[in-house]
């Protein structure tokens, strides 16, 4: 059998892979010395040491190779994917992910609608719209009938882009509701140009044609022969009677009623005495003018 073994080689090849292993032994520097113990073939062989220290995935370990520490680090890595992402950078991108969900008042929103801020802002809007239509919307985020009617009033925003639609928080803005008299939603006010305000009603998703109605029948152009008009005298005093909000109004002096003027007597006539408007006194005075022409 050693016979047939020497034939093939295998036995001559086999003593050469050895021989050549501890020639390159010998030529490793001290510091990489091993144990004398000969039963352990990592100690045996220093080449396996290194490679079972390095094969090791501890959270930090160290070995000295020509007076230099080499340090091998661990990060978290995520099963499935081929980038580690640290505790703190998952956390941020959890966070990200939280902050950039969409509230649902915020969603299918056109160019021609808008929140208000503030009272002061729901007053400038209205002044400034001209004879543009606006539509107030008055919403609760937690209301199910203003959540189920927002994708139709954003349809018909998108249907009509010449009307302003301003939308009111009512969570955000209470005390500013409660002074416009607003205790029902979701609800609605249209106002335009010298008119002021046209009408006021609430409508859910299943009497929407109501606010259907009121859009077509508002809709048209139409030219304001005085400046724009807005909120109401009372509603504006109701805001700045209001302590929580920051909004000031001066009400506007009442017009001077002017006297017509009075009319000329003919000449050589004298003038009758000036009498008030009551019945009574106007019958005494054509009583005596009709004694005098008898005598």
């Amino acid at each position: 059998m050693a016979k047939a073994l020497n034939q093939t080689g295998l036995v001559s090849t086999w003593h050469d892979d050895v021989q050549q292993h501890l020639r390159k032994i010998s030529l490793c520097p001290k510091i990489l010395s091993y144990d004398s113990c000969v039963s352990c073939p990592v100690k045996r062989f220093p080449s396996l040491k290194l490679k079972s220290q390095a094969v090791r995935s501890p959270s930090s370990s160290s070995s000295e190779l020509y007076g230099k520490k080499l340090v091998f680090h661990e990060s978290a890595r995520v099963p499935g994917r081929g980038k580690s992402l640290s505790p703190s950078s998952s956390a941020a991108q959890m966070t990200l992910g939280i902050g950039k969900a969409q509230k649902w008042w915020e969603t299918g929103l056109q160019p021609n609608m808008r929140e208000v801020t503030s009272a002061q802002d729901l007053v400038d809007s209205l002044l400034n719209a001209g004879d543009k239509l606006v539509v107030v919307d008055f919403f609760s985020p937690g209301c199910g009938g203003c959540r189920a009617l927002h994708p139709k009033i954003c349809q018909l925003a998108e249907m009509n882009p010449d009307v302003q639609f301003l939308q009111v928080n009512y969570e955000e803005h209470k005390s500013m509701c409660y002074s416009l008299n607003v205790h029902v939603l979701p609800f609605f006010r249209f106002y335009r140009g010298a008119h002021g305000r046209l009408c006021s009603f609430s409508c859910t998703n299943a009497t929407i044609k109501k606010f259907k109605d009121a859009l077509a029948k508002h809709t048209p152009d139409r030219c304001s022969l005085g400046p724009t008009k807005g909120l109401e005298e009372k509603e504006l005093l109701a805001l700045s009677a209001n302590k929580d909000l920051s909004f000031t109004y001066i009400p506007k002096p009442d017009e001077v009623m002017h006297e017509a003027p009075a009319q000329t007597a003919p000449p050589g006539s004298q003038p009758l005495p000036l009498t008030s408007l009551n019945p009574k006194s106007c019958e005494v005075h054509k009583e005596r003018s009709l004694s005098t022409a008898g005598r």
